[in-house]
């Protein structure tokens, strides 16, 4: 009955049989036999080299990411409504050393290449401006909006023209190529992107993501940033082992399309008070405050998004038949 966050669901079985696995004597940091297959396996998975690491937190993973494109004195562009912005207590700032975030407008917490160009032309090449280094993305978006290649093709041309680096922030990334149906290659560096956070946390894992570097040569810092910020974990194979079990028979994707059905039968129950189309596994809708308190009392947890809008956001174990008595209790509103 809870649909509040992704983040409340259990970890899938596979990640728990993983740790117990993993449970044995090995080398410490990330010297490991788990953490010593990432790079190819994430290599295989987007067909292409890769240098990967396994990050605790999605902050972590974003920060780390945006530390690697962007020197202190310089500006990563964003949403108005990123996650980065809006929901990481100044952390891509603290990670960077005091870098400044732009932000830009688009429908859905999506931007557009054009929105990108208005927005850099407005700053001089002027010592008196901050100057921009990087473009952050979110896919899918804090409103569940995917991200298309050619999408993410127009922005990453456009940080090519202007020199500058190509973040995407995936926490849910998974749930975007689940409904996109494409390869994960497409939708990231064959579009232009350079670094992806990769979320697992919210797909099934405990305490694992993954930073994903398209252009390995810009991780090179990255190790030394992840241990001056304490993300080195000693027992890194736990780490590992939760996203390559879930690599594995691709369960990423399994658990995100499991997901994103899930918030389709919502969506299908909500008719006209859909805010957002539903792309991935989050809905938003309007009730007013009697009706969000009717579900309550039922027994449903969910999010109050702003006045008269709530957000409901299913995850990779909420079966079908567990969803149902929410989506016809939205139906009979």
């Amino acid at each position: 009955m809870r649909f509040f966050s992704d983040n409340a669901a259990p970890m899938c079985p596979a990640v728990m049989e993983a740790l117990s696995a993993a449970n044995v004597m090995d080398t410490a940091y990330d010297g490991d036999a788990w953490s010593q297959q990432l790079d190819a396996r994430f290599s295989a998975l987007f067909e292409t080299d890769v240098k990967a690491h396994w990050i605790a937190t999605g902050t972590a993973a974003n920060s780390l990411a945006l530390a690697a494109l962007c020197p202190p004195h310089g500006a990563v562009l964003c949403h108005r409504e990123a996650h980065i912005q809006n929901d990481e207590c100044g952390a891509p700032e603290f990670y960077t050393h005091g870098a400044k975030l732009m932000l830009v407008e688009g429908a859905g917490a999506k931007v557009s290449a054009e929105a990108v160009r208005h927005a850099l032309s407005l700053i001089r090449d002027d010592v008196h401006q901050v100057q921009p280094h990087a473009l952050s993305i979110t896919n899918a978006t804090e409103y569940g909006q995917v991200y298309t290649p050619a999408e993410v093709a127009a922005l990453g041309a456009l940080c090519r023209e202007k020199g500058l680096g190509f973040h995407m922030d995936g926490a849910r990334f998974a749930n975007a190529v689940a409904h996109l149906g494409c390869s994960p290659a497409d939708v990231t560096w064959r579009a232009g992107v350079d670094v992806l956070s990769f979320g697992f946390v919210k797909n099934g894992g405990m305490s694992a993501e993954a930073l994903i570097f398209f252009k390995p040569e810009l991780a090179a810092a990255t190790p030394y940033r992840r241990k001056r910020a304490g993300h080195l974990f000693s027992k890194g194979r736990y780490m590992a082992a939760q996203i390559l079990a879930m690599l594995d028979d691709d369960l990423w994707l399994e658990n995100a399309r499991a997901a994103n059905a899930g918030a389709r039968m919502l969506a299908d129950a909500a008719g006209d008070r859909l805010i957002h189309p539903v792309e991935a596994n989050e809905v938003f809708l309007r009730v007013s405050p009697d009706e969000a308190a009717s579900l309550r009392g039922i027994g449903f947890d969910f999010y109050d998004w702003a006045p008269g809008e709530a957000r409901l956001v299913t995850s990779w174990n909420q079966s079908i038949a567990d969803i149902r008595p929410l989506a016809d209790a939205i139906a009979a509103l």
